[in-house]
């Protein structure tokens, strides 16, 4: 096949740059998958990173077997594809791949018997079927303390509240998604730290698993593997894939932020004015995750009260940030639109977008009505008539009313993350695929009168290849060194507030 080339700036590559060892990215969110090959170049007073696209595929839930599942068998069958392109890319070449990296969205899992087999397609965390365990869980343990001990957010699709739905779990092992794909890979079984942080069973001060949880669930103590961290080797290739894949039996398998916002946190480019800047993120695609990165858990009463989550990040950071609604109420109403006919390009509804006049009517963006495929056009405008107010049918309406409820959600939940963490944010960087969203971008500096710094746009297989080369020896230092290979790999641009900008971060109700 011919490899679709891309960078962290999104210019293209001259593959002439590759040299030496590569590392593979198997970065897979809720709608889309790829595998990337990356290097580091240069030398040690100047380090930068490239990216090259070999493998996409598409990515998402279906309804079988009782629920919306993810069709795990499909996905790790283009995993594979995915992976026998990079080992002929690298061919080519004449190089090598020295390892791999693998990193998803959180929550969701596999459950595996003894013999290693996949019982049933996994759930999606977008089925329903966890909300009516979330008030058996808190029968039994406290939401109070179960934030003192994990500070996790709550959310009715934690895996907790899945767990808790499972009619049997004896004599079987939860695999979190990217340590499930892993443990097909190498046949080596353990849970990756930061998404182990996502469970709702995790103690975040110790980085251990909360045990006394498991047990009062009446949950097996050994139900997840044990725990293994960024940058360590979790196993190398089985016989069977490096024949499928054309891959070397030695190719090593190493953790990386496994969560796939912990990866792209760690390719957040800060740090360009001072060693001491304050930073606020937005790692902004079907999800949006903003916050700020700390270095201890934030474990107060307010906190919960203001449904924060301390996950962990690369390095024993704290990832301290909230869920925000995302890009898929856009990417649902362009399917919605589709299936009427109306097919306009992104930038059109953009730039139609940007035309209409601030202050419109806003919506609770991540709100649970949103969660589930839908006609979402239609429930932004019932949302919109639940406030009052009146959204125009146009598509053009609502684009900017979910970009401006979007940026009104980030300043809102910036402004309570300085509040409770006690510091202010210099800076907001987006990340991801929404940093390719002029008007978002512009937005969010307008709401949060603070400057944004938008790139990478491929943050999370970014972080993931920067951590496999530090593993592999070709990098050194921590997270403050590999950012400065982020910030020299890339081309990021800068969106100032607007002096006119109408500073509305209440947000809407439905």
């Amino acid at each position: 096949m011919s490899p679709e080339t891309s960078a962290t700036d999104g210019s293209a590559l001259k593959s002439s740059v590759f040299a030496g060892s590569l590392f593979a990215a198997i970065d897979i969110g809720a709608s889309s998958g790829r595998v990337i090959l990356g290097r580091v170049t240069g030398s040690p007073g100047g380090k930068s990173a490239e990216l090259e696209t070999v493998h996409r595929f598409p990515n998402g839930v279906k309804e079988f077997d009782g629920g919306l599942r993810w069709d795990f068998d499909a996905l790790f069958a283009e995993v594979l594809t995915g992976l026998a392109a990079a080992a002929t890319a690298a061919a080519a070449r004449g190089e090598s791949i020295a390892s791999i990296g693998i990193d998803t969205w959180a929550v969701d899992y596999g459950l595996v018997n003894d013999s290693g087999d996949l019982i049933a397609a996994p759930f999606s965390y977008r089925d329903d079927r966890s909300s009516a365990a979330v008030a058996r869980v808190h029968q039994l343990l406290d939401p109070a303390r179960l934030y003192a001990t994990t500070g996790l957010q709550f959310l009715p699709f934690n895996t907790i509240y899945q767990l808790a739905t499972e009619p049997r779990l004896d004599g079987l092992q939860a695999l979190l998604i990217p340590d499930l794909i892993g443990f097909l890979l190498t046949g080596r079984r353990r849970t990756e730290a930061t998404n182990a942080s996502t469970t709702g069973l995790f103690d975040a001060v110790a980085g251990e698993w909360a045990t006394e949880f498991l047990t009062a669930l009446n949950l097996p103590k050994d139900l997840f593997p044990p725990l293994i961290q960024p940058g360590e080797t979790l196993g190398t290739l089985l016989p069977e894939i490096a024949e499928r894949t054309g891959l070397p039996q030695s190719t090593a398998v190493t953790a990386v932020g496994s969560h796939d916002t912990a990866s792209a946190v760690a390719a957040v480019p800060a740090g360009a004015g001072s060693d001491e800047e304050k930073f606020a993120y937005i790692s902004s695609g079907t999800w949006s995750l903003v916050g700020v990165e700390l270095s201890h858990p934030v474990l107060t009463e307010p906190s919960r009260a203001a449904n924060f989550t301390n996950e962990r990040g690369v390095d024993g950071t704290i990832r301290y940030l909230r869920n925000v609604g995302g890009l898929w109420l856009l990417s649902e109403c362009q399917r919605t639109w589709a299936g009427e006919g109306y097919r306009p390009g992104l930038d059109e509804l953009l730039d139609a977008a940007a035309t209409l006049p601030a202050g419109g009517p806003l919506i609770n963006a991540d709100h649970p009505c949103f969660i589930a495929p839908d006609n979402m056009p239609e429930r932004i405008r019932t949302a919109v008539r639940n406030t009052g107010a009146v959204l125009p049918e146009h598509p053009a309406h609502i684009v900017r009313c979910i970009l401006d409820s979007l940026a009104a959600g980030y300043a809102r939940t910036i402004a309570d993350a300085e509040r409770l963490a006690d510091l202010t944010a210099d800076v907001v960087h987006i990340v991801g695929g929404g940093s390719q969203n002029r008007l978002l971008c512009q937005l969010t500096a307008d709401a949060t009168g603070k400057p944004v710094v938008a790139g990478p746009v491929e943050a999370t297989a970014l972080g993931n290849v920067l951590v496999q080369a530090r593993a592999a020896g070709v990098l050194g230092g921590g997270l403050r060194e590999l950012r400065a290979v982020v910030r020299a790999s890339q081309n990021p641009v800068e969106y100032v507030p607007s002096r006119r900008a109408e500073h509305h971060i209440t947000g809407g109700a439905l």
